[in-house]
Parts: structure tokens; C-alpha cells; sequence
């Protein structure tokens, strides 16, 4: 069965599109000879038709209600130093920054963060966007907050994924604040899943879209054939999948405490079957490593 969506604020259906990325006007195929996807998809997944895509479609309602999310459970003060990683396109890095906070934006998409900067220069906001890996980040200990939002936290592999989270923690004070945002869930995504092929349209971008569940290395294979007129991109997005309770685990290793778990911007406990994750967190004392 496929099903067409024409987006206007649905976060679910595209929370798999999170963020970042210019692309030839030939078909590209970012998998090998197999079909297998590399390990190191989402260096050259985020060019500028899948950065165009997610800039369209989402809407600055679902930014504005990210940034009030982040603003009220982290109990920011005004003028908090943040760490946008990866920050995309930069919506809510500049959100933030709108609102008075002093806010850094990493990503390792140089289309993304050329936007990014465009977009600042334009409006006069003040935000220091950086072409850099996620799990590059120094571990100044300065931030006042950290903030990964847009799905992207479930790109990496499960070790690379622990040692985010430890460079997470270890660029931010103690007290400091996290929001991760997650849409791969275990508990979101398993309950009903079918694989169901999609097409989604923002303007003249068409996406199809087919997911597959990879039992033997619990993750999502999205396949995406990105179309806007002669312009086509054939690729593989890659999601590892955890259970809540093992991202607390990841959490509470790297030296985080008070972790909550959302299902909205709205502060809704978050529950089986929901969509999506909003988790927060404190940075404890970091843990010692022997």
C-alpha cells in the first residue's frame, strides 16, 4: 500500500528527514554494490535536495514550540550559552539566539551551515555556526545547555552513539541542561510497524519513501528516492533503534541525571506508541573512566 502525504506541519512523517545538506542533477546512490548503506551514510546524505526537503517542511510553529520546550524545562536563564548538535539549517540555533541566548550550531553539512549563516547575516542574529562532526565536539565544559534535536541521535552507531553522549556531557557545566529529541525509539516505532511505502511532497520535492526493520541489528533502513524536476536522489537513511530504558542507561554512564521522557513540545508524559521522544536530563558529576 502507498499512501501520500502532503506536508504542512506533521512532524511524524518526516522526523526521519531530520536536518542537514547540493546534489547533483544526476541520480545518486549513497549505498554500495549490496545495497548495504555505509556506516558513514549521513556524511554525504545532507545535501542540498534533503536539506531543502526538511527546511520546507518544517514549519516555524514546530521550531517555536521546540525552542519554548527547551526554554521551560531547562529553566534557562537569559542569555544561556547552548550547543546545537547537529543544528541542521540552523532554525532552532537562530530561534534560540532571537531569544536572547548565546548559542553555538555544529554540523558537519557544509550546505547546511552555509544556509545557516546566510540565513543569520540576513535577520542580524547572532549565532556562531560551525562546520564540525557531532562527534567532534570539545569537551570545554562551558555550555550552559546542549540540545540534539530533529531525530538526528540515532545516526550513529552504538559506540559512536555512547561516546556522543559522553562528549555531550562533558561540554556542558555541571547543572547544565539536555534535550534530545528521538523519533527511533523502540517503544515508538516497533508497536504496529508495518513498512508501509510513503510519498511525501513539499512544493515541487517529492520524496518516496519504503522503510524496512533490520531485526538482527535492531535499526531502520529508510529508503528515499528525492525528486524534484530533473534532479534525482536515491538513498538510505540509517536509524539504530533503543529501547527508553537503554538511553537512560547511555545517559545516567555519561554522567546525567533528573532524566525525564516527553512525547511533545507540551511537556505529555511520553507513552507507548507515540511518535516521538523528548528526553531531558542534568549534568551530574562526570563519571570517572578507569
Amino acid at each position: 500500500m502507498t499512501y501520500v502525504v502532503t506536508l504542512q506541519s506533521t512532524s511524524k512523517e518526516i522526523s526521519a528527514l531530520s536536518a542537514h545538506s547540493s546534489v547533483p542533477s544526476s541520480s545518486t546512490q549513497l549505498t554500495d554494490q549490496t545495497g548495504e548503506p555505509s556506516p558513514e551514510w549521513f556524511t554525504e546524505f545532507f545535501t542540498e535536495l534533503p536539506n531543502e526537503f526538511w527546511r520546507r517542511a518544517a514549519t516555524p510553529e514546530m521550531t517555536a514550540a521546540d525552542v519554548d520546550f527547551v526554554e521551560t524545562r531547562l529553566g534557562l536563564a537569559p542569555g544561556s550559552r547552548i550547543i546545537d548538535v547537529p543544528c541542521g539549517s540552523g532554525r532552532h540555533s537562530l530561534a534560540l539566539a532571537e531569544r536572547g541566548h548565546r548559542v553555538t550550531g555544529v554540523d558537519l553539512s557544509a550546505e547546511a551551515i552555509e544556509h545557516a549563516r546566510r540565513a543569520a547575516a540576513a535577520t542580524g542574529t547572532a549565532v556562531e555556526f560551525v562546520l564540525g562532526d557531532m562527534r567532534e565536539i570539545a569537551p570545554s565544559g562551558s555550555f550552559d545547555a546542549a540540545v540534539c534535536l530533529g531525530n538526528s541521535f540515532g545516526y550513529l552507531t552504538p559506540a559512536q552513539t555512547a561516546e556522543f553522549v559522553r562528549s555531550l556531557a562533558a561540554a556542558v557545566r555541571p547543572g547544565g541542561g539536555l534535550v534530545l529529541d528521538f523519533g527511533a525509539t523502540a517503544e515508538s516505532v516497533l508497536p504496529g510497524f508495518t513498512g508501509e511505502a510513503r510519498v511525501m511532497r513539499t512544493g515541487d520535492i517529492t520524496v518516496e519513501a519504503t522503510v524496512d526493520y533490520d531485526v538482527a541489528r535492531s535499526r531502520m533502513l529508510s529508503r528515499y528516492r528525492f525528486t524534484r524536476g530533473d534532479d534525482v536522489m536515491d538513498t538510505t537513511a540509517v536509524h539504530h533503534v533503543y529501547t527508553c530504558g537503554h538511553i537512560g542507561d547511555l545517559l545516567g554512564a555519561a554522567g546525567f541525571t533528573d532524566i525525564g521522557r516527553h512525547c511533545d513540545p507540551d511537556g505529555t508524559p511520553y507513552r507507548l506508541g507515540a511518535g516521538r521522544l523528548l528526553v531531558t536530563a542534568r549534568r551530574g558529576r562526570l563519571p570517572v573512566v578507569p
